[in-house]
């Protein structure tokens, strides 16, 4: 059985009647155990074990937008923006992968694809969080060779899948997917790495394939660290940025908002949660900055 968990997000609610619409929505999917709508700050808390893209899915049929501003407790919480690297598409972010652990050595991944062919694909966490080439670059699946040394040692032992397999999903005629798998893994092992999600789980992978997406693993803000509301970059608030990306085909770019910084040097992605120490923050609790 699946330990419940906590997530927050942002919702744009005028009056009680709007805080009713999203309870009311939200009750009705399975897993939820307890809503709490505060109409002064604009969240809405959650908690059990329904997978997050389907609380963000129940909110919007409300009519109303939600992003997604924090899961589970400090520390305990990752997120993946996945991407082509193939230089033939406009739009290269195709996913999302929002991870949080639920127990000492349990964690959910929560994985959303869009604009993908057809077919079945495969999420693996890679040895390396180099993506300079794209999958290419990423290294074997996670633990792959460990366990391979080790069953040499252990003859009579049954055979288990490397924990770097997280699992499959489909992507419908549409070019979407989603599927919510859970791994005996710590987060703590999973940040710095890379995930890879293609049509083959060992590869060989090619940078070139815009159906290959890759992305490097980073801590996300816990269920209470993120408030972060305006852009110190654009001086636009989260759902002014929100409504541009979507308009740019960018919906799934909603990562700014989960208090993440994505910035990269020399082709190596790297992705943040800031703090006062670090120089990207302003000092300030109601600021963020984004590095698109």
């Amino acid at each position: 059985m699946i330990d419940s968990f906590q997530t927050t997000f942002s919702v744009p609610m005028t009056c009680g009647g709007c805080v009713k619409s999203v309870s009311e929505s939200l009750y009705k999917l399975d897993g939820v155990q307890k809503v709490d709508a505060n109409l002064q700050d604009q969240l809405v808390f959650v908690e059990g074990t329904a997978p997050p893209s389907s609380i963000v899915t129940a909110i919007q049929d409300t009519g109303r937008d939600a992003i997604l501003r924090g899961s589970g407790t400090t520390d305990s919480s990752a997120v993946c923006i996945l991407e082509t690297h193939s230089k033939s598409v406009a739009n290269s972010i195709r996913g999302l992968a929002r991870m949080v652990q639920v127990s000492s050595n349990m964690t959910l991944v929560d994985l959303t694809i869009n604009g993908l062919s057809p077919g079945t694909y495969y999420a693996t966490i890679r040895e390396a969080g180099d993506i300079s080439r794209g999958a290419e670059s990423t290294g074997g699946i996670w633990e792959a060779l460990k366990k391979t040394v080790l069953g040499t040692e252990n003859a009579g032992a049954v055979e288990t899948e490397s924990r770097g397999i997280l699992g499959s999903v489909e992507v419908d005629h549409k070019g979407r997917g989603n599927v919510f798998l859970d791994r005996p893994i710590a987060i703590w092992e999973l940040i710095g790495r890379s995930m890879v999600v293609a049509k083959s789980k060992e590869g060989p992978f090619t940078r070139d394939d815009e159906n290959t997406l890759v992305g490097v693993i980073a801590r996300s803000a816990g269920v209470w660290d993120n408030d972060k509301m305006v852009c110190s970059c654009s001086g636009k608030n989260v759902w002014q940025e929100r409504q541009e990306q979507v308009s740019q085909g960018m919906g799934l770019r909603c990562m700014r908002f989960e208090i993440l910084v994505n910035i990269v040097h020399d082709g190596r992605q790297s992705i943040i949660t800031p703090h006062e120490s670090d120089p990207v923050f302003d000092g300030d609790s109601r600021y963020f900055r984004c590095a698109a």
